[in-house]
């Protein structure tokens, strides 16, 4: 049975602050009574059966752990309101109380709420394809990973056969190949999985053959043997060696772009090719339509499925990639030139091994990781470095009902700061004390205290100290909207007595946090996430992804900006001495930004959430955090219109599609089903600009919408995914399902129903 632990090293481990915030799955095969393993395989069951309607996992096992290692009995009766009747405040706080006890138990004892933040099916192959290569998958990983890696993938096949880019999309050569590939690297026989492999293979033919898969696509097959490096476009690592001041020099790229390409730039200088055997030699037949030697690589370079097709290149792009490919790799591949590639190359390694150590060789996030361990590897097979990237592997692997996945990065402090909020706003802190000192000390203890070691500029890196990651304080990168969600929930917890919630942050640590803020400022008065914009916007015209979008720079979102004016904000009403006139100044240029980009419609777009309820959420936060009321401002009345407009008629609620993020048109979900983070979201921003005072039925329907989806046991219940990255991949925040509702009904029990009574 599988056994969630936390907070715990290792053979081979660094840290600065005790591994705060790691979780591990471990297997003991010791471990469970028959019921508990009846109830385990009950789950998987259930979930493999309706895995074509609820494509994403509730974290069952996690669930079942937690229950008996924090067993509660919740005496509070369940509460339903029908559709006749009002919602009253007795139904709210029972529903408030039912859901935080419950939620209270699946805290780890760190402080954090451990969730999955998986989704993307193209994680897992690059570990599978590197340990593949590197000849230690059956040594890191157990019989029982790959088996719970199996079916993982089978369980997110589409019912054509395919595999999306993520586990809610459509099928797309990008995920079908490499989950194909991943599956008979795991041992699964050609014709094996009861036809879900011939199915698959199937449909890979079907759309062309793997040549049509994208540019990260065509690495990873590259670097197994299965695909010829010619094929590629070129990633030549001497762009490292350019000067700095050029627009296009990688170190101006957004930090998780040339993390990325970074390594890649390294294997492709290589031409890496991992050992040919039998089984590599098979899938060479497997996944084309012609003959591997007949295939042309020059064609293939630019071949992409249209169903994977999300950023075309642009004509100039293709020319470029064409010049490079005839005209520099061919000299760059021979002598004098060679000397050149190999100088380039070690450059490239000098930054890969900067990011491994500090990272304590966790790395930016899960693709740099695997890429970064098989660079090291192929520098040197029995390096130190290749050693410690080893059990940090570990960090990343997730287990829950429907399998073993890779989480994209982890959202270990991002949850936490925004449970302390909703916690908060319930205005039921008191009662709550326990999880609340316990979230705190988690806060606390993942703040990075240090800044990057050595000379920033050389390694392009930008000052962390004072902030807060997205996952843990050993990962080091710290990011602007997760620092300042950090800072307002730290600044909450300041207010109540130490005694329920212990004692607060020392103010130095505060401005610490406040100066990395400040720092992230770019021109246009916005916030990007851990670096400010470095480049211009025309350069997104050399994004060779075709799968992703904006990610050549680190771009100010709407996101990252608000939560810096509400931090800014509630940090000068207790600390009014520290650099008041630059913070002043500061969030009157980000007002005057939000209200910029606001879309005709009253919306923003979100950056990083599902995703026009998210970014409106967003947006009439900041303006209200800045000053602006519904009264004064013709952007908030906008943006109260369109929420109204696409509120779920009669019954109320919000539900919002990923389709959203991807076609940039607000979509319901198929059924016009209401989603209750979607909900939650639409509440939160209706209730802060003053709809209670003027039309508050769609608040009294939607409330009623997320009372009645409160499940027996006090939670709410795991719906589509929520998060989206770089606009065209799907992310899970699994514990936004509890977060936000609890949010929203806190709000509403607070700011909506007193008003009422007067």
């Amino acid at each position: 049975m599988w056994k969630l632990k936390i907070a715990e090293g290792g053979p081979g481990l660094r840290t600065n602050n005790n591994h705060v915030g790691r979780q591990v799955w471990e297997f003991d095969p010791d471990l469970g009574s028959p019921e508990e393993l009846a109830e385990v395989e009950k789950a998987r069951k259930a979930f493999h059966h309706h895995r074509f309607e609820q494509k994403q996992s509730s974290d069952l096992l996690m669930r079942m752990q937690f229950a008996k290692e924090n067993p509660v009995e919740l005496t509070l009766p369940q509460v339903k309101v029908r559709d006749d009747e009002d919602v009253t405040e007795e139904a709210v706080t029972t529903t408030l109380r039912r859901a935080i006890i419950r939620y209270s138990t699946l805290q780890a004892h760190d402080g954090h709420w451990p969730s999955d933040n998986g989704g993307p099916l193209f994680l897992l192959p690059g570990l599978i394809i590197a340990l593949h290569v590197t000849g230690a998958l059956n040594t890191v990983l157990s019989s029982q990973h790959q088996y719970e890696m199996r079916r993982y993938l089978y369980n997110h096949q589409n019912k054509d056969g395919g595999w999306g880019f993520h586990i809610e999309g459509h099928s797309t050569m990008f995920g079908s190949a490499l989950s194909y590939i991943t599956l008979r690297l795991l041992g699964e026989e050609a014709e094996g999985g009861d036809g879900a492999m011939r199915r698959g293979r199937r449909w890979i033919l079907d759309h062309g053959g793997a040549t049509f898969i994208t540019s990260w696509g065509k690495f990873w097959l590259s670097v197994l043997g299965v695909y010829d490096w010619s094929g590629n476009n070129p990633l030549p690592p001497e762009m490292w060696m350019l000067p700095y001041f050029l627009p296009f020099h990688p170190g101006r790229f957004w930090c998780y772009c040339r993390s990325v390409y970074l390594p890649m730039s390294y294997i492709y200088g290589k031409r890496f090719v991992g050992p040919i055997t039998p089984l590599i030699l098979s899938l060479r037949n497997e996944l084309y339509n012609l003959s591997y030697d007949q295939i042309d690589w020059n064609l293939a370079r630019n071949q992409c499925a249209k169903e994977d097709l999300y950023y075309p290149h642009p004509l100039l792009q293709d020319i470029l990639w064409a010049s490079l490919h005839k005209l520099a790799e061919p000299i760059l591949l021979h002598w004098p030139g060679s000397k050149l590639r190999e100088k380039a190359l070690h450059t490239a390694m000098q930054h890969i091994h900067y990011e491994d150590e500090t990272t304590r060789y966790i790395c930016m996030g899960v693709v740099s990781k695997v890429m970064n361990m098989l660079c090291c590897w192929v520098e040197d097979p029995n390096s130190e470095a290749f050693k410690l990237h080893l059990p940090r592997i570990y960090d990343y692997l997730w287990v829950a009902e429907d399998g073993m996945k890779m989480q994209a990065i982890g959202n270990q402090l991002w949850e936490t700061a925004f449970t302390v909020q909703a916690i908060v706003a319930t205005d039921l802190s008191e009662e709550f004390g326990p999880s609340l000192k316990k979230a705190h000390d988690f806060i606390k203890n993942t703040q990075i205290l240090e800044d990057w070691p050595g000379d920033l500029s050389f390694w392009y890196r930008h000052s962390s100290k004072g902030g807060w990651p997205l996952s843990t304080g050993d990962l080091g990168w710290a990011v602007s909207d997760c620092t300042a969600e950090a800072l307002k929930a730290l600044l909450l917890l300041s207010r109540i007595s130490p005694e329920i919630v212990g004692e607060p942050l020392d103010a130095k640590r505060l401005y610490d946090a406040v100066n990395f803020i400040l720092s992230i400022r770019n021109k246009d008065g916005g916030f990007s996430t851990q670096e400010p914009t470095r480049s211009y916007a025309w350069m997104e015209i050399i994004n060779p992804s075709e799968t992703f979008g904006n990610i050549i720079l680190d771009y100010s979102c709407v996101e990252c900006t608000t939560s810096a004016i509400q931090a800014l904000t509630s940090f000068k009403k207790l600390y009014p001495r520290h650099r008041r006139e630059e913070i002043e100044s500061c969030i009157k240029k980000a007002i005057d930004y939000i209200e910029k980009i606001q879309n005709p419609d009253g919306s923003w777009y979100g950056s990083w959430g599902i995703c026009f309820t998210y970014g409106t959420w967003f947006g009439v936060h900041g303006l209200i955090a800045g000053g602006k009321t519904y009264e004064n401002s013709s952007c908030i009345r906008k943006a109260c219109d369109f929420l109204l407009s696409k509120e779920l008629l009669p019954t109320g609620g919000w539900g919002e599609s990923y389709l959203s993020c991807t076609n940039k048109v607000y979509t319901n979900l198929e059924g016009n089903r209401p989603n209750a983070v979607n909900t939650a979201w639409a509440m939160l921003t209706l209730i802060d600009a003053g709809q209670a005072e003027k039309a508050p039925m769609p608040l009294h329907r939607a409330a009623k919408v997320l009372i009645n989806m409160q499940s027996e046991n006090g939670e709410f219940p795991q719906q589509e995914m929520m998060g989206v990255f770089t606009k065209n991949c799907m992310i899970s925040y699994s514990q936004f399902r509890n977060i936000f509702p609890i949010w929203a009904l806190g709000a509403y029990r607070c700011l909506v129903l007193p008003y009422l009574k007067h």
